[in-house]
C-alpha cells in the first residue's frame, strides 16, 4: 500500500532572479528528489513536481494535489527567496498533509565561490523563514524538518512523517465492519460515529451476525483445506482437534469475504452476540490481523480502526502491531510489569517465536472451546495507543513501553501474551493513563513511534497526549487542564 502513494516536492522561488536561476533551481530540486529516493530511506516516492513562482501556480498545484488519489502530501522547500504571501490561497485550500523541509542544496558555505550571485541563488535560510511565518500565521498543521537533505537522519525523519501521512490517507477512506453491536454497558466501546467520520474519515456500520452465519454456510471444504494449509505453514498445530480448527477457518473465510466485498479493513465483534455461531472467532481474528486487518473486541470499533491504521503506517516493518489489553500487573517492587493479553485475539505479528494453534475452553460466551494462537511477545521498545471520545472532541493517548520476555512461564494461561514495563514506571504510568482517560483496549506497536502518532493526530486535528520517560502526574494534569481550555475555544 505504501508504494501506491507519492509525495509532491514543491520548491518555492520567484521570477525576480531570471530564467537561468530558475533552471538551476529546477535541476537541483529534481536531483535532490532522485537521490533521496535512491537512498532507500523513504517508504514512498518523492516526486519533484514543480518550482512554483506565483499565486496562481501554487493554487493550481495545490488543487491538483487535493484531487490526486496517489498524492499523500506535499513537501515544500524554498531554494531562493519565495515571497510567501503568494502561498496563502494555496495553503488555505490544501487538504493533504504538509511538511516543510528546511534545508539547502549545498552542505557548507563555499569560501571562494560565495558572492552576490551565489547569495541570490542560495537563499534557503531567508526563504524558509518567510515560508514558515505564513504557515504559522495560517495556523496550519505541519511538520518542520530542518537539516541537510542528504543526511540519513533527515531522510529518516522525512520517511517517518511519510508513514504518518499515509496513515491519514488510509484513515480518510477506512471502513469498519461491526458484526453485531458492542458488549453491553462497556463505556469506552461507545462513541460518536458521526464525529469520527467528520474528523477521521471512518465509515463505521453494522452487519448482522446472521449475515455472517449465512456466508459461513456457503464456505466450501476446498476453501477450508486451502486455509488449513496456510495455518500449517505459518503455525505449529498443537492440537488433535482439527475440526475445531477447521471451524475457525470457516469463520475467517466468511469474515474476509464480507470485509473485502464492502471494502472494510477493520472489524469488531463481541462474545455477547454470537447467534448461530459455534465459536467466538479466535484464530480467525488473529490470522486476519496478521494480514493487515484491524480488530476490536467487545465491539470496540475505535481500537479496530486504530489497529488497521497503525498496521498501514508500519507496512514493511517487522516489529509487529496488535490489538491489546492490559490484563494484570506484577507489583513486586523489583519487577513491576504489565501483562497484556486478550481472551483470544492478539496478532501473531508480535510473536517472539512460531505461534502454536491450541484449543481450550473460553469460559464466557456460552459456546464451544475455540482454537487460538498461543505465543509470547518479543522484547523491545514499543508504544500503546488509545483513542477515546471525550464528548465534543477525540483524544489520542500514547504511552511509551519497554516489552520484555515474560518473567513467568504461566503454563495454564492459554492465550497470547506480552509483558512490558510502562514508562516512566508502572504506577506513575497507570496513574497518568487513568487520569487521561485511556481505555482498557489499546493498539500495541513495536514499529510506529510516539512522534509518528503525534504527527498523525496533528494532521487529523485531534488532541494528543503522550506519557513517556519524563511524564509526571502533576505535569500531565496541567497539560490536560490547558488542553481543556484550548479545545473549548476551538
Amino acid at each position: 500500500m505504501l508504494k501506491d502513494y507519492e509525495f509532491w516536492f514543491l520548491v518555492g522561488s520567484q521570477t525576480l532572479y531570471g530564467p537561468e536561476v530558475l533552471d538551476t533551481v529546477a535541476r537541483r530540486a529534481a536531483e535532490m528528489a532522485d537521490k533521496m529516493n535512491a537512498s532507500g530511506l523513504l517508504p514512498c516516492k518523492l516526486v519533484y513536481k514543480t518550482t512554483v513562482k506565483s499565486n496562481q501556480e501554487i493554487a493550481e498545484t495545490v488543487r491538483e494535489a487535493n484531487y490526486d488519489p496517489k498524492c499523500a502530501g506535499i513537501i515544500t522547500w524554498c531554494h531562493t527567496f519565495s515571497p510567501s504571501k503568494m502561498w496563502i490561497n494555496g495553503f488555505v485550500d490544501l487538504q493533504k498533509p504538509y511538511c516543510h523541509l528546511a534545508t539547502q542544496y549545498n552542505r557548507e558555505i563555499p569560501n571562494e565561490e560565495i558572492d552576490m550571485d551565489f547569495m541570490n541563488l542560495n537563499q534557503a535560510a531567508h526563504g524558509d523563514r518567510e515560508h514558515g511565518f505564513i504557515a504559522a500565521r495560517l495556523r496550519m498543521p505541519r511538520k518542520v524538518i530542518a537539516g541537510y537533505w542528504e543526511d540519513e537522519d533527515v531522510q529518516m525523519r522525512l520517511g517517518s512523517w511519510m508513514r504518518a501521512a499515509v496513515g491519514v490517507m488510509f484513515s480518510r477512506s477506512l471502513k469498519v465492519m461491526r458484526f453485531g453491536d458492542n458488549m453491553r454497558e462497556v463505556a469506552v466501546t461507545e462513541g460518536d460515529k458521526v464525529e469520527v467520520q467528520i474528523k477521521l474519515g471512518w465509515q463505521v456500520n453494522t452487519w448482522p451476525v446472521g449475515k455472517l452465519v449465512e456466508t459461513m454456510d456457503k464456505v466450501t471444504d476446498e476453501e477450508i483445506d486451502a486455509l488449513m494449509g496456510c495455518y500449517c505453514q505459518q503455525y505449529d498445530m498443537a492440537t488433535d482437534d482439527l475440526e475445531t480448527v477447521r471451524y475457525q477457518a470457516r469463520e475467517e473465510i466468511a469474515m474476509k469475504k464480507m470485509l473485502d466485498a464492502e471494502g472494510c479493513k477493520a472489524f469488531s465483534n463481541t462474545f455477547q452476540d454470537l447467534y448461530g455461531m459455534r465459536q467466538l472467532p479466535g484464530l480467525a481474528s488473529q490470522h486476519l490481523m496478521a494480514q493487515g486487518y484491524g480488530y476490536g473486541g467487545e465491539g470496540d470499533w475505535k481500537v479496530a480502526a486504530m489497529t488497521a491504521i497503525l498496521k498501514a503506517m508500519s507496512e514493511g516493518q517487522t516489529g509487529g502491531t496488535a490489538f491489546m489489553e492490559d490484563y494484570t500487573y506484577n507489583l513486586n517492587p523489583d519487577a513491576t510489569y504489565s501483562l497484556g493479553a486478550h481472551m483470544l485475539e492478539v496478532c501473531p505479528s508480535v510473536a517472539a517465536e512460531r505461534p502454536r494453534i491450541e484449543v481450550h475452553p473460553l469460559g464466557i460466551g456460552d459456546r464451544e472451546a475455540p482454537a487460538r494462537l498461543v505465543f509470547e511477545g518479543h522484547a523491545g521498545k514499543a508504544i500503546v495507543v488509545s483513542l477515546v471520545d471525550m464528548g465534543g472532541r477525540l483524544r489520542l493517548i500514547v504511552q511509551d513501553i519497554e516489552a520484555v520476555k515474560p518473567i513467568l512461564p504461566m503454563p495454564n494461561l492459554p492465550v497470547a501474551r506480552v509483558m512490558w514495563r510502562a514508562l516512566p514506571n508502572l504506577t506513575t504510568g497507570v496513574e497518568c493513563w487513568i487520569t487521561a482517560g485511556g481505555a482498557h483496549h489499546t493498539v500495541l506497536s513495536y514499529d510506529v513511534t510516539a512522534e509518528q502518532m503525534k504527527d498523525w493526530a496533528r494532521m487529523m486535528g485531534i488532541e494528543y497526549v503522550h506519557i513517556g520517560e519524563d511524564t509526571t502526574v502533576e505535569k500531565l494534569e496541567e497539560q490536560l487542564f490547558l488542553n481543556d481550555l484550548a479545545w473549548k475555544l476551538r
